[in-house]
């Protein structure tokens, strides 16, 4: 089947954002590539798409990476090939703790102790390629020694995080969320492939759902979404995890983390760890040691910026 790419050069800050968002530019594979080591300025993003690009399609593409200005993008054809797979061909393992996720196209065997996980690029946020998901990936290995009985993953994307977090803990009850329906039908078949049963699946809005709540209150909380919609979700989370529970918030710039931390600590939380990655960092707070009870009506604005809060 004939495919192409379109390729301009682009940024590491326009590069992290096209990694963090959901379905950006429909009909294609976006890759961004890092073209000198800890060179913020020169990065490449790729397009990959099935169909020869129009001008609709390359202004949408150029949308993404402003900083080539006028630079005119090379565009090519490519033969006989499937343009997941190469989308897929840079995407090298990458191994937090315990964990190993790879690609079909660089498969690898588990580490001794741990757990390999076969996610492929291409289907939603969440490969693990991104900083904020290894970072939270690290995060819960690092969480092994204690003992969690439910947990939720809201925003889960293609499941990985809910997926380690059984591994890590095989007896607890696991809810995994997302609001995009596509996200769930993802986080399905990637269990299927890694051989996962058990966990709950839940199309929903953050916390605002009758079967969340019902299974609350959770003693892990895992959001990896982005900035605005932490803090705009902060009171319902903050009201779904028991007393003492672990919060582990992610998606979020370093500049962002004090208004996330703030949001949060108005509700009877406080930041236990932090670790920073790049630009990006993922925190570890603690829930109160009485349940958080909301004052007023949750107000679910904010969330408009789910795909992209930058």
């Amino acid at each position: 089947m004939t495919s192409w790419k379109v390729t301009l050069p682009c940024t590491r800050a326009e590069a992290e954002a096209i990694d963090a968002a959901d379905d950006i530019a429909e009909g294609m594979v976006l890759m961004t590539t890092e073209l000198e080591e800890d060179d913020r300025e020169h990065w490449r993003l790729d397009a990959y798409i099935e169909v020869a690009p129009t001008p609709a399609a390359i202004a949408a593409i150029r949308l993404l990476a402003p900083s080539a200005g006028e630079t005119a993008p090379l565009v090519e054809e490519l033969p006989d090939e499937d343009w997941v797979t190469l989308s897929q061909d840079g995407l090298e393992p990458i191994a937090e703790g315990r964990f190993v996720v790879h690609t079909s196209a660089h498969p690898v065997a588990a580490p001794a102790g741990g757990r390999a996980f076969l996610i492929e690029a291409g289907q939603a946020f969440g490969t693990g390629h991104h900083a904020t998901t290894s970072g939270c990936l690290a995060m819960l290995d690092r969480l092994a020694d204690q003992s969690f009985a439910r947990i939720i993953d809201i925003g889960t994307g293609t499941g990985l995080l809910a997926f380690a977090a059984q591994h890590l803990w095989p007896t607890a009850e696991i809810v995994a969320t997302d609001i995009d329906p596509r996200a769930i039908i993802v986080t399905r078949e990637n269990a299927e492939l890694n051989a996962l049963d058990g966990i709950a699946l839940i199309v929903a809005d953050g916390a605002l759902d009758d079967t969340i709540t019902a299974r609350a209150p959770y003693d892990l909380v895992i959001a990896n979404i982005l900035a605005g919609p932490l803090v705009s979700m902060a009171p319902e989370l903050a009201a779904i995890a028991a007393p003492g529970a672990t919060i582990v918030l992610a998606g979020l710039l370093d500049t962002q983390r004090a208004d996330v931390v703030a949001a949060f600590a108005g509700c009877g939380c406080t930041l236990a760890e932090t670790d920073r990655r790049g630009d990006w960092t993922i925190l570890r707070l603690v829930a109160g040691a009485v349940r958080y009870v909301p004052t007023k009506p949750i107000d679910p604005k904010g969330r408009d910026g789910w795909a992209l809060d930058l």
